[in-house]
């Protein structure tokens, strides 16, 4: 695994006091790497489920699925929806290892949470990256919601505890399953590490984005057993339903 992004990746220094955008390359005008206006045109998530911010027509209300079964967490807090530019921002993060657009969207993700604990939102009392099967971390050198939750760590100044969820099922991707073939797919797939010490606490999985919540809601459902008080879920981006 490695632990820090090698030569021929792409760098950014965080400590200029000056930034370029990393999106229209342009002089920002915030302490971010990005500019304003490349920041207002981000598919920020607006109407949206309560439980799952699932993006609905209006706010504040329970989509569908979450009022017929409501999954085992509490709440979903992410800031966009999984459209463009955002996606290939993702993509390029986790995929192509461009580490400085991973950090940039952990910085926003910070900023928003800080607002939504601002709001009454329950502060965690630890920070649960999702793990990543061992062949796929293998090839791809590092894990990304472990990324962004040390990150956001860092930020928001949380525990975070990397080990604590394992993946013990080397499960085929889930990007191409509907969601009947993701539940099965996940089943025993996760348990808690040994060290693993959950019960009583209220702690927020991490991970970059959120599409039928089948993962969240397997990681969950093993955290409440364990005795979690609550679980919530912080991701960089939430997809909606086919077709919308």
């Amino acid at each position: 695994m490695r632990c820090q992004p090698s030569g021929e990746y792409q760098v950014y220094n965080w400590l200029k006091n000056k930034h370029c955008c990393l999106l229209c390359d342009e002089p920002t005008d915030t302490a971010l790497a990005i500019c304003t206006s490349c920041e207002a045109e981000l598919p920020w998530l607006g109407g949206h489920c309560q439980v799952c911010a699932l993006p609905l027509p209006v706010t504040g209300i329970r989509c569908g699925a979450c009022q017929t079964k409501p999954p085992r967490f509490q709440r979903v807090e992410a800031p966009w929806c999984y459209a463009f530019p955002v996606d290939s921002l993702i993509t390029r993060f986790k995929h192509q290892a461009k580490w400085p657009l991973g950090r940039l969207l952990g910085e926003l993700l910070s900023q928003h949470l800080r607002h939504a604990f601002d709001e009454g939102l329950p502060r965690p009392d630890v920070l649960l990256p999702v793990p990543l099967a061992n062949r796929r971390q293998r090839e791809r050198g590092f894990n990304q919601a472990q990324l962004l939750a040390q990150w956001l760590s860092e930020q928001l100044a949380l525990p975070v505890q990397c080990h604590w969820l394992k993946r013990v099922l080397d499960t085929p991707a889930q990007q191409q399953l509907n969601a009947a073939t993701r539940k099965r797919n996940l089943r025993n797939a996760f348990a808690l590490a040994p060290e693993s010490r959950v019960a009583g606490l209220h702690v927020a999985l991490v991970d970059d984005v959120l599409t039928t919540g089948t993962t969240a809601e397997a990681l969950a459902r093993q955290l409440i057993q364990a005795g979690a008080a609550r679980v919530d879920v912080y991701c960089l981006a939430r997809t909606p339903k086919p077709g919308d």
